[in-house]
């Protein structure tokens, strides 16, 4: 199929409208990517470079990406300049303006910023993101609930400082206190949601062995059962490059110890595990997705040593307990509040 009829998102169809920003021009490229329309920019710019924080289309696209440079990273760091800045909105506003701060100190003065999302993701309102950047900012596209935002960089920009985005909390549980960091991105930025809140009051209260924390988020999980179980051996694996980077900052924090990396459900897991926890994620960008979630279920089993279980929280509404029930030899809902259930499974 030629790129002309291949069939993109929403958003990248927008741009395909406009192909002609991109020619001849040294991009950088970041957000919210969410199909392989960056095979197709590499072929209209002069030199291309693209951030990913989605470990999903990192993986799938980097050895497509061939005439490109390609990074998944917190936080990006250059000695070259870029001419333009394409951003696909993500979903989270503090996202967006951590990914400005980050990356337009790599711009040339006169450069083009683009901004490119759907309405859902906010991109009606997300011209004053640029505001700082540029006194002239211009919807210059919209078709199919996307717009495409411009402005060119006349402002002076401020050196990126990583420590000033990040926020860190307290977390005072079952008389244990840690400090959780966190990065715009991760999932429950700057706070403790719920979910994982009644998954850390019903912990197994006998650990030993090895733990997978599926999902890690910032880290909790991990940094909380650490503080009480020091022998424990913690894998941590997450999708999303600041969920990494938070965990990472959050183990350190707290001077603990546990290995963190980036894995799409099992990709990257070859490990058996006496205890998987997580609080599986159903999101993926702004629409609802469970497949991660149901991966998860499905092969749990196959890495859990004899006699290992599996512990989660969801939402209520949630129905994992037929899918659990066709892996696991027990299946119990040992605790529950108004909107969330913890359910312990037994390996077979």
């Amino acid at each position: 199929m030629s790129p002309a009829n291949k069939i993109y998102s929403n958003t990248s169809q927008v741009l395909q409208r406009n192909e002609a920003l991109f020619e001849n021009k040294n991009i950088l490229v970041a957000g919210n990517i969410d199909d392989d329309y960056p095979v197709q920019l590499q072929t209209l710019a002069n030199s291309s470079t693209f951030c990913f924080s989605d470990y999903r289309y990192y993986t799938a696209l980097k050895g497509k990406l061939n005439s490109s440079e390609v990074h998944f990273c917190a936080n990006f760091q250059s000695n070259q300049k870029f001419d333009l800045l394409l951003i696909f909105l993500p979903k989270s506003k503090q996202e967006s303006q951590y990914l400005l701060a980050n990356l337009t100190p790599h711009l040339l003065p006169g450069a083009a910023i683009i901004l490119v999302g759907e309405k859902k993701c906010g991109i009606k309102s997300a011209g004053s993101l640029l505001t700082p950047y540029s006194p002239t900012v211009n919807t210059i596209d919209s078709a199919r609930h996307c717009s495409i935002i411009f402005a060119e960089l006349t402002h002076q920009v401020k050196p990126f400082e990583l420590q000033q985005w990040i926020k860190t909390y307290t977390l005072n549980i079952n008389e244990v206190s840690i400090d959780i960091c966190s990065l715009p991105g991760v999932f429950s930025y700057g706070e403790l949601d719920k979910g994982s809140e009644l998954l850390l009051q019903n912990l197994p209260n006998e650990m030993s062995g090895t733990v997978l924390d599926f999902g890690c988020g910032a880290g909790v999980l991990a940094c909380y059962i650490l503080s009480l179980h020091a022998n424990l051996k913690i894998n941590l694996v997450d999708i999303n490059i600041y969920a990494i980077e938070s965990a990472k900052l959050s183990l350190a924090k707290n001077k603990l110890q546990a290995n963190v990396f980036a894995s799409n459900v099992f990709s990257d897991v070859s490990d058996k595990y006496d205890l998987l926890l997580s609080n599986p994620p159903f999101h993926s960008g702004q629409k609802t997705d469970y497949s991660a979630a149901e991966t998860f279920i499905a092969e749990a089993s196959l890495h859990l040593n004899n006699g290992g279980r599996m512990s989660i929280v969801a939402n209520k509404f949630l129905r994992y307990e037929p899918l659990l029930n066709n892996v696991f030899s027990t299946v119990t809902t040992i605790a529950e509040n108004n909107k969330f259930k913890v359910i312990t499974s037994f390996n077979k």
